[in-house]
C-alpha cells in the first residue's frame, strides 16, 4: 500500500474528520469567548471597581539594555484566567446537558395493580377452592 493511499484511508476515517471539525469550531468558540470577556465583561468589571483597565495592570522590573521598560503584565494574566474560567464553565454546562440527554429515562419497574375484575375473579376462585 502506498503512502498516499494509506494517508487517504487515515484522513477519511470518521473520527479524524469529526476531530478536525471540533478543533475548528473550538477555535472559533474560543475567539468568541475571548471577545466576550475582553470587550464586555472586563470593561464592565473595571468600571464597577473604579474605571480600571485590567490589561494595563503591570509591575515594572526596570529597563532592559536598550532602554525599554520591562513589565510583568499581571492584568493580562488575570484577563486570560477569566477567559479560561468562562470557557470552562460554558463547557461544563454543555457537557452536563449532553450527558443528561444520553442517560436513559428512569422506568418504574413496579408492576401495575391488577384490574378490579381480576381481583374479583381471584376471590371467587379462592371461595370455590374452599368449598371443595
Amino acid at each position: 500500500m502506498s503512502l498516499g493511499s494509506e494517508f487517504k484511508e487515515f484522513a477519511m476515517k470518521g473520527n479524524v474528520v469529526d476531530l478536525a471539525v471540533g478543533v475548528i469550531i473550538g477555535a472559533a468558540f474560543g475567539k468568541i469567548v475571548s471577545s466576550l470577556v475582553g470587550d464586555i465583561f472586563m470593561p464592565a468589571l473595571g468600571k464597577l471597581i473604579g474605571g480600571l483597565n485590567f490589561s494595563d495592570f503591570a509591575v515594572s522590573l526596570g529597563k532592559d539594555p536598550t532602554g525599554k521598560e520591562v513589565l510583568v503584565k499581571y492584568g493580562a494574566f488575570l484577563q486570560t484566567t477569566f477567559d479560561f474560567i468562562v470557557i470552562a464553565f460554558v463547557l461544563f454546562i454543555a457537557i452536563k446537558g449532553i450527558n443528561k440527554l444520553k442517560k436513559p429515562p428512569v422506568v418504574d419497574t413496579t408492576p401495575a395493580a391488577p384490574p378490579k375484575s381480576e381481583l374479583l375473579l381471584e376471590e371467587i376462585r379462592d371461595l370455590l377452592a374452599k368449598r371443595v
